[in-house]
């Protein structure tokens, strides 16, 4: 078998899709993107699919590292989502050529479900309590909010109270025992994190997201020292070796690899067995579309350290389209008391619409993220 032509589907809201064609009628579907860089990630998945065309799509692992070290440059959200939707397309085709789902050719499934949570906002919109009512309402155990609006490096303690605010009205809307995560989103300065870690305790949250940037992780040792909240990164950590050295200082608690960024399936499962070596649950990040959700639950379904698992259905960037609009058996998806089953199905476990693709693709989008600005005029973390 070998890899003919690919495609690539740039799609609402904010999604790129990319399908790989092989001389046997298979074809497999992946998600490399990054939000706001689509074009960008569209072109080098271009420059690294000239190598592919013509080989083996079931060499994953020599293809992996071909298109991850032969480029002398490497690493970095650009290249690793590329290269993510690529893997991600050829364990979909591998799994079709032996009609298993993909976690059955990575050692079979450890688990039939796995826990999700929905996100509700918690800056703007900051109204979160009404949302979390509907989410509990509908059968969720646990949701995600962002914590602040910007916080400058030392800012007011009006600020620190209204974030108290916002997660006191999640508390009281969904009850004691409902999961919260809190997602500071890198947008908190040490010295801020410190006091809203703190702070936050009273509400027993599920765990606390980024209380600082990846480039700032040194400062992860204070604030573990001032908060019992479990932690948890990664985000914006693209392979096992940015992984290496938090694992290794011990102050993150849950890891956070996204399917679409740090090397897809193949990647994603590795960096998750280092985690377990650490004693650190796994819960991949996937505000994305169908594709980077179903590779999820596939390294989901065979790693013993996956706790919960992010999803984006109804997460306010997908107006206009969802997830769910994009693949033909919807029920794939289906939630049940705040959980998701493993697809069974061959590859990836889903089946996208590509009528539906190809019309979307011609709407398109440009997506960017926001532009947030402090009251003196300086740039804001987003």
């Amino acid at each position: 078998m070998k890899i003919t032509n690919f495609e690539l589907f740039q799609v609402p809201p904010r999604w790129l899709f990319l399908k790989i064609e092989t001389d046997e009628g298979l074809v497999g579907w992946g998600e490399p993107v990054v939000e706001g860089r689509a074009h960008t990630v569209k072109a080098c998945v271009e420059e690294l699919m000239e190598y592919l065309i013509g080989k083996d799509p079931m060499n994953i692992e020599d293809h992996w590292n071909k298109l991850y070290r032969s480029g002398f440059y490497r690493g970095g959200p650009i290249l690793m989502s590329a290269l993510s939707g690529i893997d991600q397309a050829l364990w979909d085709i591998k799994g079709k050529f032996f009609n298993a789902p993909v976690h059955q050719l990575m050692g079979g499934a450890c688990r039939d479900s796995i826990k999700v949570y929905s996100w509700i906002g918690g800056d703007r919109p900051s109204d979160v309590g009404v949302a979390a009512k509907s989410i509990a309402d509908a059968g969720f155990t646990a949701l995600k909010m962002n914590g602040t609006e910007e916080l400058q490096y030392i800012d007011s303690f009006e600020k620190v109270d209204q974030v108290l605010e916002r997660v006191a009205a999640v508390r009281d809307a969904v009850g004691e025992y409902i999961g919260i995560g809190i997602d500071f989103h890198g947008r908190v300065h040490k010295p801020m994190a410190k006091i809203l870690a703190k702070e936050l305790e009273q509400f027993r949250p599920m765990f606390i997201e980024e209380p600082v940037l990846t480039e700032n992780m040194e400062a992860l040792k204070e604030i573990a020292q001032h908060t019992a909240i479990p932690i948890a990164m990664g985000e914006r950590m693209y392979s096992r070796w940015d992984f290496k050295n938090i694992l290794n200082d011990g102050y993150v608690d849950i890891i956070q690899p996204d399917l679409s960024h740090a090397g897809g399936i193949t990647e994603v499962k590795k960096i998750a067995g280092m985690a377990e070596a650490y004693d650190v649950a796994l819960a991949p990040h996937c505000p994305l579309g169908p594709i980077a959700l179903a590779a999820c639950l596939q390294v989901d379904a065979t790693s013993h350290n996956a706790v919960i698992q992010e999803q984006s259905l109804g997460i306010h960037y997908n107006k206009g389209s969802d997830l769910l609009d994009y693949i033909t058996d919807k029920s794939v998806f289906d939630y049940k008391e705040g959980y998701v089953a493993i697809p069974k199905a061959p590859g990836l476990g889903i089946e996208i619409d590509e009528d539906y693709v190809r019309r979307q693709a011609k709407i398109g989008h440009n997506w960017k993220s926001p532009v947030w600005r402090h009251k003196d005029g300086s740039i804001a973390e987003w």
